[in-house]
């Protein structure tokens, strides 16, 4: 008898390879195409990667096992699962389908809904009370949990509100206010992502600067994976522009040497700098003390000494702001600490103007005019960047990585400024306040003068 193969379409999310696979159905009169006697339980698997509501009824109402599971330890649950039948899952799990069954590698039919990005089947799921899927971190032995481990439970979502960046939110973790970056469940089978999730957590042990947004600890255990870092209740740089406008020329000055400062730390790392790649307003965060502290290290990369990088695929505005990044960067040629130092100067030069970096260019486009070595324009009044500010300004965004300077050489010159700004203001305030001093006595003593000749004129009298 020649088989009968028909197709059970897409695959467990952790096989080890993601194949069609078929299934052979030997028929009872050995003709080639004929599907006879094929076995119930195969049959609702089929009818589950078809979508075949009346026939999963039928079968199930003659008996048929809904928890049958075939040599991989499928379900028809998986199967449904996988193709992101809302309906075909809702009936299983209504005639007694496990809801966390697993198949020989470990997947449940939440695991494989999420890996397929079946979003209403994921919801439908845990709402059933499907249990996540384990992180891709997940140890088995106890010793190998990270030390900086926080159990999610710890984790108070209750009132919790989204930040300014979709993918942070406000939580409550033992008596204190916390940032939390989640990781989703619809992101665990991207590899790109929990690679760069593993990236990012590399990166924030290491950090530990008072300019720098503290991480705190992670979870990585359990799904979703979370990043937990201190909150700043006074938020972001972006959102102090946009309400503030143009800075003083030593509030903008201030605020540029404590980027300054959290960036050089990051570049002075040994042995291997980190580069921030996504400096922009938005990840910089004001503290309690209106200071600022460099935040979101997403797409920041591991810098070996003297060596350079280059980005694995070409950037898109999609992953960054594209109104702040280094032209070598946008030209996918290899690069190092230098394009936090251009988006640096982009930024203070944008607290002193008032607005963002060519605003009323469409973003997208924004990137091919650094490239074509156009830089945005100074308007604000000369005075604004009195003492050199304009001319490190243009040092730092230079076409040359090469020429533009460090963040060692560029925090002294800062103080400078800053320095000699202040001395210009306090030379304007004291012969004001002498001058009132003066006033004040002149009219003191002239006051008693008349006093006294008015006495002695009575007296004469």
């Amino acid at each position: 008898m020649e088989p009968v193969r028909f197709l059970l379409g897409k695959q467990s999310s952790l096989a080890p390879e993601r194949v069609i696979a078929a299934v052979e159905i030997e028929s009872e009169d050995g003709e080639e195409g004929d599907v006879i006697d094929i076995d119930p339980r195969i049959r609702l698997m089929y009818s589950a990667n078809e979508g075949d509501i009346e026939g999963i009824k039928e079968l199930l109402d003659s008996g048929t096992d809904v928890n049958f599971r075939d040599d991989d330890e499928r379900t028809a649950l998986h199967v449904a699962a996988c193709q992101g039948y809302s309906d075909v899952v809702q009936l299983l799990i209504d005639n007694g389908a496990e809801i966390d069954s697993e198949d020989r590698w470990g997947s449940t039919p939440l695991g494989d809904a999420i890996h397929y990005k079946n979003h209403h089947v994921i919801k439908l799921l845990e709402e059933h009370g499907a249990k996540p899927p384990m992180a891709p971190m997940h140890v088995n032995n106890s010793r190998e949990v990270p030390e900086y481990e926080i159990d999610a439970k710890e984790l108070d979502f209750t009132n919790s509100i989204e930040l300014a960046k979709g993918t942070f939110h406000i939580a409550s973790w033992r008596g204190i206010k916390v940032a939390v970056k989640k990781f989703g469940d619809d992101e665990i089978a991207d590899e790109d992502k929990v690679t760069a999730f593993r990236d990012e957590l590399a990166l924030l042990q290491k950090i530990r600067h008072p300019n720098v947004v503290q991480f705190l600890g992670a979870v990585t255990q359990s799904s979703p994976m979370m990043i937990v870092t201190e909150y700043l209740p006074k938020g972001d740089l972006h959102a102090y522009l946009k309400n503030e406008e143009s800075l003083r020329p030593t509030k903008a000055i201030r605020f540029a040497i404590d980027i300054a400062r959290g960036l050089n730390y990051l570049h002075e790392i040994k042995p291997e700098a980190i580069i921030h790649r996504d400096l922009e307003p938005s990840n910089i965060l004001r503290d309690d003390t209106g200071h600022l502290k460099v935040a979101d290290f997403g797409v920041s990369k591991l810098l070996k000494v003297t060596n350079r990088v280059k980005e694995d695929k070409p950037l898109t505005c999609d992953n960054t702001s594209c109104r702040y990044v280094a032209p070598e960067v946008f030209k996918n040629e290899e690069y190092d600490t230098k394009v936090d130092v251009f988006s640096f100067a982009l930024i203070l030069q944008e607290m002193i103007e008032g607005c963002p970096p060519f605003k009323a260019k469409n973003e997208n486009e924004v990137p091919k005019h650094y490239a074509a070595k156009e830089r945005p324009p100074f308007k604000a009044p000369a005075k604004c960047y009195a003492h050199g500010l304009k001319e490190l300004i243009e040092e730092c965004w230079n076409e040359n990585p090469a020429m533009r300077p460090t963040f060692k050489k560029i925090i002294p010159r800062l103080e400078a400024i800053y320095n000699k700004f202040g001395q210009k203001r306090r030379w304007k305030v004291r012969p004001l306040k002498c001058f009132q001093n003066f006033e004040a006595m002149w009219k003191k003593e002239n006051s008693s003068s008349r006093r006294n000749g008015s006495s002695r004129s009575n007296s004469s009298i």
